[in-house]
């Protein structure tokens, strides 16, 4: 009496048997992270299934409809897939589902009405599809709800208010709206107390932060980053919630005020970078990331209090950086170290040169220890390592002297294999930002480069003036988060290599200050009234002029 069909990291291939319904007490089958193709069969409706479980194989098509049949589902998974089409209304009839997974597939369209129906949910991920329309307030319904992710899913909008009622809810996480920029204010949360993770980023957000954030008792993981708030820090994120939370994100806002003694005291991992504090202070003070200014386009040297000292002694022309890897010269070209182990609130100013890397965020639902490096010695020097981050991964060049330069970005997918397993079928999204504007959506290493392991060189124009130039890369909820393993996701880069458009002033000359004009101009000056004088008293002057008056 077969129950239980599980056959999980076998890198299985072919297609999924449509004859199920030969086992009638069959209950769970699990084929995660294989080889398999096709698509889901129709005649899976008529069994008696609690758990499908089919995460990271290569399955197409939309989602048969005949699954609302199965009226003993309980776990929904199909996870990192290509599957694509508007969902079904007919899932709405599953009056059992607890869990929902369909995140990383191409599905579009709207949520169904019929979704509505769905009371006993749990566990609701939609992250990186290609939906469309605002978030529906049906999600109201689900009172049961313990976590939802809608990153990247292509939904638009503001968050509804009423997700208020899901109290519930210990993971939300909301990220990546689509919409034309208008703000909303802060969703009310108060009441959602049993809250262990909060993210909202990149959601449109304006206002101030509202103070019953700092008071929420199980908070651990608060993201907040890149939205338009304003205001202090609040006073309540004092004492005990700041000595709770592991990871606060307030990156790429418009706060503004001092950054008060009692955070950078209590704090474990505090990013605040990008917004308008006003405090003198170095770009990173243990755990908490002070480095920018308040716009990600406005990078001039000046606006960046924690970069003034000490100030710049000479221009910088160029930088050339191997980015997670040793010093290497290529084709002539030197490359600087970058092997700073990086962390999730991190600012690092490379010595003795004009560049600094600041990199936010931490790696979710990895019980591995953290990098911000990934090596692969199968590639050649410049590609056998590569910098990471979660979130946003910035190289900041400064004292650079003004006009255009070409960026060039060294790319290489080496997370990912190059065979007929599942470790093949990760994909990696994210979006690259030079001096503030995007200047590539949705950027892939693998597809733009032709496969995994292959080299991909992208260049750019970049103005500088005020002596900054800013290279950013940044996570947008696109792409696998869980192949080959769980973490595996957000920017990669081998290698930045940044060179003038223009011939720089030689090193050996120097050019003429005003004060040594002035000099120049007064001795010269002094010169000529001093030959006159000699002229004069050796009486030159006065026979020439005595002479034309006929005096003589």
């Amino acid at each position: 009496m077969l129950k239980h069909r599980v056959l999980k990291n076998q890198n299985l291939e072919g297609s999924l048997p449509p004859d199920l319904s030969r086992f009638p007490y069959l209950q769970e089958i699990d084929l995660s992270r294989n080889y398999l193709n096709g698509s889901i069969p129709r005649e899976w409706g008529a069994t008696q299934m609690t758990t499908i479980s089919i995460i990271g194989n290569r399955f197409t098509g939309p989602i048969p409809k005949e699954i609302g049949n199965i009226s003993s589902l309980v776990s929904f998974t199909v996870e990192f897939n290509q599957f694509s089409g508007v969902l079904p209304p007919e899932l709405g009839n599953l009056s059992r589902l607890e869990k929902l997974h369909l995140t990383s597939n191409n599905f579009t369209g709207q949520l169904p009405a019929a979704f509505e129906k769905l009371t006993t949910l749990k566990d609701f991920r939609i992250g990186d599809n290609q939906f469309t329309g605002e978030i529906p307030n049906l999600i109201q319904n689900w009172t049961n709800l313990q976590k939802l992710v809608i990153q990247g899913s292509g939904l638009s909008g503001q968050i509804p208010p009423r997700i208020a009622v899901l109290e519930k809810m210990t993971d939300l996480r909301i990220s990546d709206l689509q919409g034309n920029g208008t703000g909303a204010p802060f969703p009310p949360l108060a009441n959602m107390t049993k809250l262990e993770t909060l993210i909202l980023r990149s959601c449109n957000i304006i206002g101030r932060i509202p103070d019953f954030v700092g008071q929420l008792p199980n908070l651990t993981t608060l993201d907040l980053s890149f939205n338009k708030l304003d205001g202090e820090i609040p006073a309540s994120f004092s004492g005990v919630f700041l000595k709770n939370a592991d990871y606060i994100y307030l990156t790429g806002n418009q706060l503004n005020g001092t950054v008060q003694d009692w955070i950078i005291k209590d704090a474990k991992s505090v990013d605040l970078s990008y917004n308008n504090f006003g405090n003198e202070s170095p770009c990173q003070q243990g755990n908490i990331n002070l480095f920018g200014s308040a716009s990600m386009g406005n990078v001039s040297g000046s606006t960046v209090p924690c970069l003034r000292s000490p100030p710049c002694q000479k221009k910088f022309y160029s930088f050339h950086i191997n980015c997670g890897g040793n010093a290497a010269t290529i084709e002539g070209i030197s490359y600087e170290e970058d092997t700073d182990r990086a962390g999730q609130s991190s600012f690092y100013r490379r010595t003795n040169s004009n560049w600094a890397v600041s990199t936010t965020g931490h790696f979710m639902d990895d019980s591995r220890l953290d990098s911000y490096i990934s090596t692969n010695a199968n590639y050649s020097s410049l590609y056998m390592d590569a910098r990471l981050s979660p979130i946003s991964l910035t190289y900041y060049g400064f004292c650079m002297g003004s006009g255009s330069y070409t960026v060039f970005l060294h790319f290489a997918e080496i997370m990912f294999t190059n065979d007929k397993t599942s470790r093949s079928l990760g994909r990696r999204f994210f979006d690259i930002y030079i001096q503030g504007k995007l200047v590539q959506k949705n950027f892939s290493i693998q597809n733009e480069a032709g496969g995994v392991g292959k080299a991909i060189i992208k260049n750019f124009t970049a103005i500088v003036t005020g002596g900054a130039l800013e290279i950013r890369f940044y996570w947008a909820g696109k792409g696998t988060t869980g192949l080959p393993v769980r973490g595996v996701y957000g920017p990669l880069i081998s290698a930045i290599s940044v060179t003038p458009d223009f011939k720089p002033p030689s090193e050996n000359s120097k050019s003429t200050s005003a004060g040594t004009v002035v000099g120049i101009v007064a001795a010269a000056v002094v010169f000529v009234f001093l030959i006159l004088g000699i002229l004069w008293w050796k009486g030159c002057f006065g026979q020439k002029i005595s002479s034309r008056h006929g005096i003589f």
